[in-house]
């Protein structure tokens, strides 16, 4: 199912192919937790789902390797 969602860091409209029904949406919205409503889920798939987070938007607002946190605090 193509899930589209809007990204809260980009306000970018962002559209996955995910492997979930309907019913499943229906559960999580109903107030069952995500990860039981759609265990065979990743983690990004579940993330993106509720927030409209990509993994690639994730990866690079926390960027921690030694180049990015060297250049976040002025040291590169």
């Amino acid at each position: 199912m193509q899930i589209t969602r809007t990204s809260p860091f980009t306000g970018k409209l962002n559209t996955r192919e995910i492997n979930v029904t309907e019913a499943q949406l229906e559960a999580w919205q109903g107030g069952q937790l995500i990860q039981e409503a759609m265990p065979h889920l990743s983690a990004d798939d579940r993330e993106f789902i509720k927030t409209g987070i990509t993994p690639e938007e994730w990866d690079k607002m926390f960027d921690e390797s030694p180049e990015s946190l060297a250049d976040a605090y002025g040291l590169g």
